[in-house]
């Protein structure tokens, strides 16, 4: 609870190629859980007076202003208000670790409706925009990765990484398990029916929001070529300990890093729905997000209250702070889930959780 750890726990295969353990030093690729630690460093940002929500982004970001985008405030972006789910053009491993050319790629990119009006989540491109935000920010012009490693891990001692080091022993990191067609398409009911039909169409929003890069699957994402890129979105590595840790220190009391109350205050807030609610263009049920996290909405209930901000990722992992019990939650994960949201094994954990603290 806030910086003190109460609960460590983990097991089962780190490999399933050999059937080697998972070691209590694993660290396994997140997937989405990654966006509540990128959305981190932008909060840091607005706490030292780099940034405000409500500005535009074109502010700090002129080229951003192109194809009809020049109003849209970082809160929109961040609350996937933005209309930008989708990039038109081709983003390959060469692309992104060149931050200068995506940033002109994703600059030029229209809306698919007009910003504030709808969100949809942005699934993949999120953390392009939050990264070339931070660059522009930053005074020292560092990358999403760069900026996290220095004022976040460092300071807290984790080791969490968006680009894993050259230097990171291959026995240490958890292979995402490669899950068979024949045994994943049955699991796919587990899916919001709306969405999982979206997702058979390649021209619909939700199949196009998941399918730049081109991946055959989702654990094409822990190849060595995507592993050691930043990949804010969707690419961060590290332990449940660690982001747990992130976390603590986000609802500490006081906050820690230098996180101010006026910050906490924002992330804490429910956020306002957009002009025609709640719905989700891309997920295809109600959803709701603000400043890069996900908040208690619907069927999907976490923390104590609304006040409570997190992230779910693909497989089933999941991280989040409750700042009115002063605690923070991690999961993760290497065999692959099917749900949305409230994985069967992190939800257990977190309820078991929650009954201590009744």
């Amino acid at each position: 609870m806030g910086d003190k750890k109460v609960v460590d726990l983990w097991g089962g295969v780190r490999d399933a190629r050999d059937g080697s353990p998972w070691e209590e030093d694993t660290v396994v690729l997140v997937y989405s859980t990654s966006k509540g630690l990128a959305a981190m460093t932008l909060a840091l940002a607005h706490a030292r007076g780099w940034l405000d929500y409500d500005e535009r982004v074109a502010t700090y970001w002129p080229e951003f202003a192109q194809a009809g985008k020049d109003d849209v405030t970082v809160r929109q972006l961040l609350g996937h208000e933005a209309g930008l789910p989708v990039v038109d053009e081709r983003i390959d491993p060469v692309i992104l670790a060149d931050f200068d050319r995506l940033a002109d790629a994703i600059a030029r990119q229209r809306p698919l409706w007009k910003p504030g009006t709808r969100h949809g989540y942005h699934g993949v491109s999120l953390g392009w925009f939050e990264g070339e935000l931070v660059r522009r920010v930053d005074p020292e012009r560092r990358t999403l990765g760069r900026f996290f490693a220095d004022e976040i891990a460092a300071p807290l001692g984790l080791e969490i990484y968006f680009g894993a080091p050259e230097d990171l022993p291959r026995e240490r990191l958890a292979r995402i398990e490669r899950t068979p067609a024949w045994r994943a398409l049955p699991q796919m009911r587990h899916l919001p029916r709306p969405m999982a039909l979206a997702m058979a169409n390649p021209r619909s929003v939700s199949f196009r929001t998941f399918a730049n890069p081109r991946l055959r699957r989702p654990a094409d994402l822990d190849r060595a070529e995507y592993r050691r890129l930043e990949f804010p979105a969707g690419g961060a590595i590290g332990s449940a300990r660690d982001i747990a840790r992130a976390y603590g220190a986000v609802v500490a009391d006081p906050p820690e890093l230098g996180l101010t109350r006026p910050t906490l205050d924002e992330l804490t807030r429910y956020p306002a729905p957009p002009a025609y609610g709640w719905r989700d263009e891309v997920l295809k049920v109600d959803t709701a997000f603000s400043l890069g996290f996900a908040r208690p909405h619907g069927e999907f209930r976490f923390g104590s209250s609304d006040r409570a901000f997190g992230h779910p990722g693909a497989g089933g992992s999941f991280a989040f702070g409750d700042p009115d019990r002063g605690v923070a939650f991690a999961y993760v994960m290497n065999r692959m889930g099917f749900r949305l949201n409230d994985d069967p094994r992190e939800k257990a954990l977190r309820d078991a959780l929650y009954r201590c603290l009744a």
